[in-house]
């Protein structure tokens, strides 16, 4: 091997950047297993302390895509677009969303993740549509993009592989939360799949990864400017994540409320941030030259049941049964539980992380890889930020696989009621746009 990678340690460990060459050949020996995980972690390490520029960042996005296969759906004649949400609580989008574009006309090839933290994952979610399958092979995803326009599924093996080493590392060295190695792994995997055009939803409030505008702005303006680096068009919407989106939380209750989105019930939230989303995916994929346009269409998809055609032909290809959907019983909960107001005042805040580490602590996602999730646990709100409530009156239904007499109240705590109201939210919950 040309390159010693203490070179590249003590470069980084005394603050200097880089070579794009040095950073694709370090990540390339890695991934062959040519250097041991103790000098890969060092380095992670390194620069999670020193930082990458951008061109640093660039480089490290190349060499893990270039660790892999990397899909080019050119041949099938469409446009292909894709979305990356950051990750929230009750954040369902993506179910409508990839068959709403595909409806309208581009290709959605969307690679998705599981439950991450107190985050709930687009995979567990489809998982609870009895039979989905989230892995297939190459050959029958073409053929489904081919016939149906749409196929949600989870990373493969030979898509990005270095990212799976860097992430497997980044987890148990504590550095996960650099922004470089954030950007790298999203934009990595996203050109990978073959998106060509990329609409980054990155969330910002109490039940986001990123608390503060500052951190969402800063990610948001590197997602895109790394993904334009690697020749995809790209932008970015910077959403509010203060409060959960939609009516439910938790894996079959939110495939329940995007089916319910999908057969034209106007819930808020869901539906609108669908919307704005889908629509700057058309756009941006060359579907509508304007936003105007691309607005109407994905509002006429939607609203002529289009979306909703797309997404029962995509659950058919992957294996899935639509009956429990069509009969509103997916996965119906043995323990119902009311969430009270605990006094008199107005619903001024939810603490997001809170509610979602207690969802999952009640089985609804996982605090080991290994752990199995039960898809009926989970919330549904039946009141808003902004309402005035008694106490004693219910604010939530709380969904249980099994009795739990103190969870209800728990949840409850969760909820601030204070006598002055929070600022709205707003309707489509977008804050700025980037890019």
């Amino acid at each position: 091997m040309a390159l010693d990678p203490r070179e590249l340690l003590r470069e980084k460990r005394d603050g200097r950047a880089h070579a794009p060459e040095s950073i694709a050949a370090f990540i390339a020996a890695a991934t062959r297993r040519e250097i041991p995980d103790y000098q890969v972690s060092a380095w992670l390490m390194a620069a999670f302390l020193n930082g990458l520029d951008a061109t640093e960042t660039d480089a490290l996005t190349r060499a893990m895509l270039d660790s892999g296969r990397v899909f080019d759906w050119t041949a099938l004649g469409r446009p292909s677009a894709d979305k990356h949400s950051t990750g929230g609580i009750g954040d369902k989008i993506s179910l409508v969303l990839a068959p709403l574009v595909a409806a309208c006309g581009a290709i959605v090839p969307m690679v998705s993740g599981r439950g991450l933290g107190h985050t709930g994952g687009t995979l567990d979610k489809l998982e609870s549509i009895p039979g989905f399958r989230t892995t297939l092979p190459p050959d029958q995803m073409r053929a489904q993009l081919d016939r149906v326009g749409v196929v949600m599924v989870g990373q493969g093996p030979d898509l990005a592989p270095a990212d799976g080493l860097i992430y497997a590392l980044r987890d148990v060295t504590s550095t996960v939360e650099s922004e470089s190695f954030i950007v790298s792994s999203i934009v990595s995997k996203k050109i990978a799949e073959g998106a060509r055009a990329i609409v980054y939803d990155v969330k910002c409030g109490s039940g986001a990864f990123m608390k503060t505008i500052e951190q969402a702005r800063s990610l948001a303006g590197r997602l895109v400017a790394t993904s334009r680096a690697m020749g995809a068009k790209a932008s970015a919407f910077i959403t509010d994540m203060n409060w959960p989106i939609g009516r439910a939380v938790g894996n079959a209750l939110e495939v329940a409320e995007a089916w319910d989105v999908l057969n034209g019930k106007p819930v808020p939230g869901t539906r609108e941030l669908t919307l704005t989303l889908s629509a700057e995916m058309v756009r941006l994929a060359g579907v509508e030259s304007t936003g105007a346009a691309a607005r109407s269409c994905v509002e006429r998809a939607l609203d002529s049941g289009q979306a909703l055609e797309t997404f029962r032909k995509m659950v058919r290809a992957q294996g899935g049964e639509l009956d429990p959907l069509e009969k509103g019983a997916l996965h119906p909960a043995p323990v119902v539980l009311d969430v009270l107001a605990d006094r008199d005042g107005i619903l001024a805040a939810c603490d997001g992380f809170a509610l979602g580490e207690l969802l999952v602590s009640l089985g609804g996602g996982r605090r080991r890889k290994e752990d199995a999730i039960d898809p009926r646990v989970g919330l549904v709100l039946e009141r808003s930020l902004g309402d005035r409530v008694k106490r004693g009156e219910r604010i939530a239904r709380l969904h249980l696989g099994a009795p739990d007499a103190a969870a209800a109240a728990r949840v409850a705590a969760c909820f601030a009621i204070e006598a002055q109201p929070a600022p709205p939210l707003e309707p489509d919950l977008v804050i700025e746009r980037i890019g």
